[in-house]
């Protein structure tokens, strides 16, 4: 994985489709979030250490 920041302005160009997922990455559960409107736009982080969304609020 390529590590790169793109800027999209205030305004993207259009409206995107973001997903979640657990997936298995290097024999880790990961969790995966990805704009699939888009190439190469997601980002993954190790499941253990993702925030549950009741914790998070």
């Amino acid at each position: 994985m390529t590590l790169e920041a793109e800027s999209v302005g205030s305004q993207p160009d259009n409206d995107g489709t973001v997903v979640t997922a657990i997936d298995e990455i290097d024999g880790r559960s990961h969790l995966v979030i990805a704009d699939i409107t888009r190439d190469d736009v997601w980002l993954s982080i190790p499941e253990r250490a993702a925030v549950s969304l009741e914790t998070w609020r």
